[in-house]
C-alpha cells in the first residue's frame, strides 16, 4: 500500500477508511508499535486488582502485583489459547484456565499444570509463561502499553500532550484524578480514524449538537464559530486540541466549562483548591478549566469526561466513556457523573449524535464519487504559538490534518 499517494497536505483517499488491507496495517504500524491508553492506576488501587482491555485487537489484562507493580499481560492462556480472564475488572493473584485448568500468577508466571506427568521432563512452566506488553508506563496515573519491545519513551511521545494531563489533574485539590464511576460504551459503525478526527473538530459543533446548545442555559454554540478566540491546536506527534481558554480568559469569571456555576456553588472545593494552590494560580485553573485534547491514538480527554477508542475493524469502533473523577472534590464530581449521564448515556444529547455523523460518514464513503476527502480549511491562517504548536481559529481542520501527518509518518516508517 502507497500511503504517500494516499494522503496529501490538504486532502485523504476515502479508502483509508474503508480498506481492510490498511486496517491490518495499522494495527501492525499504530496500535501495535505506539503508546497506547490502557487504563487508570485508581482502577487497580489494591494488589491484585485488575481490568481487562484491549489494545488495537488484542486482549489484555491490566494488574496490579503484589510489590505494586503494575503489568499488561496478553489475555490468551499460552496452552492452547483460550481467552483466560473474561470479567471486566476484579482482584485475583492468580487466574485459572477454563479450559485444561492452567494456572497463572497475577504477573504472568505459569504455577500449575493439571495432570503434569503428561509433559514428561518437559520444563513446560519456564517456557509458557503469559505473553507481557514489553513496555508499560504511567504518567500522572495514566497508564500506557506498547507491544512494541522499542520506540520512543513515552514521554517522548505525549510530548506537549502531557501539559494537558497537568492541567486535568490540577483541578484536584489533592493532585490526582480518579477513573471509577463506570464505563458506558457505544458500539459506532464507522472507522476508528472518524471518532480521532470527530473529537478536535471544531467545525461541527455548531451544526451536530445545536439542540444540546439551544437547551444549555449558556450559549455554548458561539465558542465554535470564526468569530470565536479558540484555537485548535496540532501539538505533534498526532496529538490535538480544541482549546476555548481565550474565551474563557475574555469573560474571566470561573466555571464557564462547569454549566456556568458559580464558585458559590462550591465554595470548599473552592477553599481546597486556594489552600493547595495559592489565591492566583486557583482562580486560574478554575477559570481554564479541563483540556479537551486528543492523545493519538486513542486517549481523549473530554473535560471532564473520558473517551477510549477501540478498534474492531474498518467499518466498526468501540468507544468508551466515564466521569473524571477529583480527589478531594465530591461536590464536583456528583455534578460531573450527571453531565456525563446527559452527554456520554445513550440517551444522551452529545455523543449519539456525534456517533450518528460517524456512521453516515461510513455510509457516504461507499458512494464512488469524489474519492477525496477535503482537509483545507484554514491553512492559510495557520501560526506556531509559543510552544511550537501549530495553531489557528478553532473551526479550522488543523487538528485533523496533524493526525494524518502522524498517521503518514507511523504507516510509512521502516
Amino acid at each position: 500500500m502507497e500511503y504517500r499517494t494516499l494522503i496529501e497536505p490538504d486532502r485523504i483517499h476515502g479508502s483509508l477508511y474503508t480498506n481492510a488491507e490498511v486496517f491490518s496495517h495499522e494495527l501492525a504500524r499504530i496500535w501495535y508499535r505506539e503508546w497506547v491508553f490502557v487504563a487508570h492506576e485508581s482502577e487497580l488501587p489494591e494488589s491484585g486488582d485488575y481490568v481487562t482491555r484491549n489494545v488495537g485487537r488484542q486482549p489484555v489484562v491490566i494488574t496490579r502485583g503484589e510489590e505494586g507493580v503494575i503489568r499488561v499481560l496478553l489475555n490468551r492462556c499460552s496452552h492452547r489459547a483460550n481467552l483466560l480472564c473474561q470479567d471486566e475488572k476484579g482482584s485475583s493473584h492468580s487466574f485459572r484456565c477454563p479450559y485444561h485448568g492452567w494456572t497463572f500468577t497475577n504477573s504472568g508466571e505459569l504455577v500449575g499444570v493439571p495432570f503434569r506427568n503428561g509433559y514428561g521432563k518437559t520444563p513446560i512452566r519456564e517456557k509458557l509463561a503469559l505473553s507481557r506488553a514489553p513496555r508499560v508506563g504511567s504518567y500522572k496515573g495514566f497508564i500506557f502499553a506498547s507491544l512494541s519491545p522499542s520506540g520512543p519513551a513515552l514521554m517522548e511521545h505525549l510530548g506537549n500532550a502531557a501539559e494537558a494531563i497537568d492541567r486535568l489533574v490540577d483541578l484536584s485539590p489533592d493532585g490526582e484524578v480518579e477513573l471509577t464511576a463506570g464505563w458506558l460504551k457505544h458500539k459506532v459503525s464507522a472507522n476508528w480514524k472518524m471518532a480521532v478526527e470527530n473529537q478536535v473538530d471544531g467545525y461541527h459543533p455548531r451544526f451536530v449538537h445545536d439542540s444540546l446548545f439551544s437547551a444549555a442555559k449558556y450559549q455554548v454554540r458561539e465558542l465554535c464559530t470564526d468569530s470565536s478566540s479558540a484555537l485548535v491546536r496540532d501539538h505533534g506527534n498526532g496529538h490535538t486540541e480544541l482549546d476555548f481558554r481565550p474565551e474563557y480568559r475574555k469573560e474571566g469569571t470561573s466555571f464557564i466549562w462547569f454549566g456556568r456555576a458559580s464558585e458559590a456553588k462550591f465554595p470548599e472545593y473552592v477553599e481546597r483548591m486556594v489552600r493547595r494552590y495559592g489565591a492566583e494560580r486557583s482562580r486560574q485553573l478554575l477559570m481554564d478549566g479541563p483540556p479537551h485534547v486528543m492523545i493519538f491514538p486513542n486517549l481523549f480527554l473530554a473535560e471532564m469526561n473520558l473517551l477510549v477508542i477501540e478498534p474492531i475493524g474498518p467499518s466498526l469502533t468501540v468507544q468508551r466513556q466515564t466521569s473524571v473523577l477529583l480527589k478531594g472534590a465530591p461536590e464536583i464530581n456528583r455534578r460531573a457523573m450527571r453531565q456525563t449521564e446527559g452527554a456520554m448515556g445513550p440517551g444522551g444529547l452529545l455523543i449519539p449524535d456525534d456517533c450518528e455523523m460517524m456512521e453516515r460518514n461510513q455510509v457516504g464513503l461507499t458512494a464512488m464519487s469524489p474519492e477525496w476527502l477535503t482537509l483545507s480549511r484554514g491553512m492559510h491562517r495557520e501560526y506556531s504559538d509559543e510552544d511550537g504548536s501549530l495553531a489557528s481559529n478553532v473551526t479550522d481542520e488543523t487538528a485533523q490534518r496533524g493526525i494524518w501527518k502522524k498517521y503518514l509518518e507511523t504507516m510509512t516508517e521502516e
